[in-house]
């Protein structure tokens, strides 16, 4: 005889805080999607109309910029959610929506998320209102880091922030795509992969990075991965896995 199955642990951590009762109610309304690496969600300046819950999948916000190509601000993956101005009462944003790692996220309608929040008894509303603000700190803590830290303390900060918010070891990713990530030259990609490789970090191989010495990859990394994590501790409680 086969033991008994309960239902698997839901990845993305701000649906897990949900009481059984409204977590049946959310995922009743809300489907799940498949995203491709690249794929956009939205576009900078359109109206949101969908919000994204990330299970395997990480997403990336984008500074979009008229004559240079996007920059990153922030990551979202199973820690939190895609669409927190429609949390603060806005619908649109400059930021692009795109996906960095493909996987599986849950979609929700906008305007019925909104009209089911204002219903609930406030404290998942505050959970979400707080994850804006361990957004915003990544944001800004991003903006000091792109303008101040060398190249290879960045991509290791960066491989750190997906490892944790895919949730494994291992992940798809090209060169020319954290290239594009990180606002830098692939050929300074390169190098800086090639030294937290040979230093026996990461592994990469034909589109896939792997993470070796997790440790060793904190400490080549600049001191922002630490202090974005702890933040989100401060706002988001113990369950730190994915932070």
């Amino acid at each position: 005889m086969q033991p008994h199955q309960g239902p698997p642990v839901e990845e993305n951590r701000l649906l897990r805080s949900l009481p059984s009762d409204r977590y049946a109610a959310l995922l009743g309304d809300g489907e799940p999607v498949q995203f491709a690496s690249g794929q956009v969600l939205w576009e900078s300046g359109a109206t949101i109309h969908s919000l994204y819950f990330p299970r395997t999948c990480v997403i990336s916000l984008l500074t979009t910029l008229s004559d240079e190509q996007p920059v990153e601000a922030a990551t979202v993956g199973r820690e939190g959610m895609v669409g927190t101005p429609v949390v603060l009462g806005v619908r649109v944003t400059n930021a692009q929506a795109l996906a960095q790692v493909p996987g599986i996220a849950i979609r929700l309608d906008a305007e019925r998320f909104l009209s089911d929040l204002r219903r609930s008894n406030g404290a998942f509303s505050g959970l979400l209102l707080r994850y804006a603000q361990a957004l915003h700190e990544q944001t800004a803590q991003s903006v000091a880091c792109n303008r101040r830290h060398p190249i290879e303390e960045r991509c290791a900060r960066w491989l750190l922030m997906t490892q944790d918010r895919v949730g494994a070891n291992q992940f798809p990713l090209t060169q020319e795509f954290l290239a594009f990530m990180l606002g830098v030259r692939r050929a300074s990609v390169t190098v800086a992969a090639g030294i937290l490789q040979q230093a026996g970090l990461i592994s990469y191989q034909r589109g896939k990075i792997s993470i070796l010495d997790r440790e060793g990859l904190e400490a080549a990394s600049c001191e922002c991965y630490a202090v974005v994590r702890r933040k989100y501790e401060q706002l988001l409680g113990g369950d730190t896995e994915t932070a």
